[in-house]
């Protein structure tokens, strides 16, 4: 049973997912990429699909409000408000190269012209709606001041936007649930605010993307808080950690790829050590993951040795059985892929056009994800986990579902002799 293309619009038909307990969608920080993530929302949408809890980290936090602060029919159109106001339109001199050097057949040379010139901008004046440079900048050893006044740049427009294109009253209605993650400044402590445990406002999702030293830390109630992805930029392990005797749908949009080219250059250093800093916790979670559904099931396997009544006898083993029956995890893995024009300012280039690539990259990326029908089936208990990516090879596994796979096999061959 496949999802169906509609032949009109190019749009995939909405399609009945098999029954999950829960739909989450997760949404990594990574700054301009982050339209990427509105694109994949929008074919969520196009395909009926409504994720119940949301959980983000910096942009990802910022789009999480858009979304859950808007009535479902009226979300893409709130997030297309939201990335036209905080994006520049390119002017004349970011357009020269788009107007000269495709004549002599030089496309991509005079699209990274015009990506380098919108970042160039975006660090010299700012983004409107978003942030501006301060004025004049804080001097070393003139006088500690507060944490929300040490940075290149302030953030007071940020608020008003969020103000204007999510409405905080629905955000905490409790209809959809919101995770959003920032780090305690005195603390170091990564901490997740969540609409059923607290009232959010506009700074909690603020403080979620208060990436230093660029942006000031979010002072609430008290403490401050800065850019949770300092200490892990994908919020899969909050979201897992209540999955236990769960069956679970994720949407994981990452906008950093762990997998890349070796850099040749000072500049490609740079870009490659941000790709590897924000993304190396997917593939930790995952993989902890997998061992933890791993361990449940040799457990699992453990007690069918056991002899029934001496299970329901023994506290112990009663415990070993809540173990034992863990959770089916489903993660759809949807990754940003580079374009060839972009380079290490590529979450700070908030270009009209740039906006746009990633958001389309974004919406193609979840519709042929769609495209593979059988990928949203619940996992066995006998698999426990299993993710997906339209990017990876076809047949191909990683490492994590491999281990399982070999796991669940040598079980098989035990059972049998």
């Amino acid at each position: 049973m496949r999802g169906s293309t509609n032949k009109i619009n190019g749009q995939p038909d909405a399609f009945a997912l098999p029954r999950y307990d829960e739909i989450a969608l997760v949404l990594q920080g990574g700054g301009a990429l982050g339209s990427y993530q509105a694109g994949v929302y929008e074919g969520l949408m196009q395909a009926g699909v409504h994720p119940d809890w949301i959980a983000g980290v910096s942009i990802g936090a910022l789009n999480t409000a858009i979304i859950a602060g808007n009535a479902p029919e009226n979300r893409v159109e709130a997030l297309r408000g939201f990335w036209n106001s905080i994006c520049h339109p390119v002017d004349w001199l970011g357009g020269l190269g788009t107007w000269t050097l495709p004549g002599v057949g030089l496309q991509d040379l005079s699209r990274k012209w015009a990506s380098v010139w919108a970042a160039s901008r975006a660090l010299t004046e700012g983004q409107p709606g978003f942030f501006a440079p301060r004025f004049p900048l804080p001097v070393a050893g003139l006088g500690k001041k507060s944490p929300s006044a040490v940075s290149y740049y302030h953030t007071a427009a940020l608020k008003e936007t969020l103000l204007q294109f999510a409405d905080f009253d629905r955000i905490n209605d409790g209809n959809i649930r919101v995770s959003v993650g920032a780090v305690n400044v005195r603390t170091g402590n990564l901490t997740y605010f969540d609409n059923t445990k607290m009232r959010l406002d506009p700074e909690h999702f603020m403080a979620s993307g208060a990436l230093p030293p660029g942006f000031p830390a979010v002072e609430i109630d008290g403490e401050y808080y800065w850019d949770g992805g300092l200490v892990s930029n994908t919020p899969l392990t909050e979201v897992l950690r209540d999955t236990e005797h769960k069956d679970t749908l994720v949407f994981q949009v990452d906008l950093w790829s762990a997998s890349g080219n070796a850099p040749g250059d000072f500049l490609d250093v740079s870009e490659r050590a941000k790709d590897i800093q924000y993304s190396s916790r997917t593939r930790a979670i995952t993989n902890m993951l997998a061992d933890r559904l791993k361990h449940a099931r040799f457990i699992k396997e453990l007690l069918s040795h056991v002899p029934p009544d001496i299970v329901k006898a023994d506290p112990l083993f009663r415990l070993a059985e809540q173990a034992a029956d863990g959770s089916a995890i489903n993660v759809v893995h949807l990754i940003y892929k580079n374009k060839p024009y972009e380079g290490h300012y590529k979450d700070y280039e908030f270009s009209i056009d740039t906006m746009q690539e990633h958001w389309e990259s974004g919406l193609e990326d979840i519709r042929d994800s769609f495209a593979h029908r059988e990928w949203f089936d619940v996992p066995s208990r006998e698999q426990g986990f299993v993710t997906h990516d339209v990017h990876r090879p076809s047949g191909s596994l990683p490492h994590s579902d491999q281990g399982m796979a070999e796991f669940v096999l040598e079980a098989k061959k035990k059972d049998a002799a």
